[in-house]
């Protein structure tokens, strides 16, 4: 349960289910930033793991990007990747085994999964692919290998939170590999036009979220604003 309180003289506000806001929270950041970064024209989503937020993921990149009519799903058990591709009403998609395949094929990678070392080769990535790292949220836990962060225009969801906590970039900041100047900027940046989105259509682009309570509180904030 999550608790929203007006913050003028702490009075209750809502009541809201916690875990189905965290999932909405969590796409609807991703998509946020895909919307910025990721080609218009993008026709091919691949969802890399198939866990509770996968599905919110998939509907999410589908609303700013209504082109997407082909969706592919990974998973290391494909029996769940089968199962989510059974759950996904009205949406086509299909399970993939082969996933360096999939990601060549893709024009959005959106990563969810509790991986520790990268899944996701950089050198899989053709031209004008976005990637979304959705899964890893502490410094041990990885899904992009160096080579894909070498290869990117890298973002985040927010500077302060995501840069100095998840191992997609503590990992390969403390190895040398990319520095700090590399994150290129979060969506307060994107979304008040202090840095612009994609560039031109054949570069990578990779966003990284962290998440963070002060999406909780924008997320909740929103749903009161249409209820009350």
């Amino acid at each position: 349960i999550y608790v929203l309180f007006d913050g003028s003289h702490g009075s209750p506000l809502a009541l809201l289910d916690g875990t189905e806001m965290t999932y909405w929270k969590t796409a609807a950041d991703s998509a946020l930033g895909a919307d910025y970064l990721a080609r218009s024209d993008a026709r091919t989503l691949l969802m890399v793991g198939a866990g509770a937020t996968a599905p919110h993921l998939v509907k999410a990149h589908r609303a700013i990007r209504p082109g997407l009519d082909r969706i592919l799903v990974w998973n290391r058990t494909p029996e769940r990747a089968q199962a989510l591709v059974a759950s996904l009403q009205g949406i086509a998609a299909e399970v993939v085994t082969d996933l360096r395949t999939a990601v060549q094929a893709a024009d959005i990678v959106c990563c969810a999964t509790a991986s520790r070392t990268p899944i996701l080769q950089g050198e899989w990535l053709r031209p004008g692919t976005h990637v979304d790292l959705i899964g890893g949220y502490t410094p041990d836990m990885r899904e992009a290998d160096d080579a894909a962060m070498r290869r990117a225009r890298i973002h985040v969801d927010s500077r302060w939170f995501t840069v100095d906590h998840v191992g997609d970039l503590t990992q390969p900041i403390a190895a040398g590999v990319i520095d700090r100047s590399r994150v290129l900027g979060d969506l307060f940046d994107l979304c008040c036009d202090r840095i612009p989105g994609r560039g031109h259509a054949d570069e990578i682009t990779l966003f990284k979220s962290g998440g963070g309570a002060h999406l909780d509180l924008m997320t909740a904030q929103h749903i009161a604003a249409q209820l009350l």
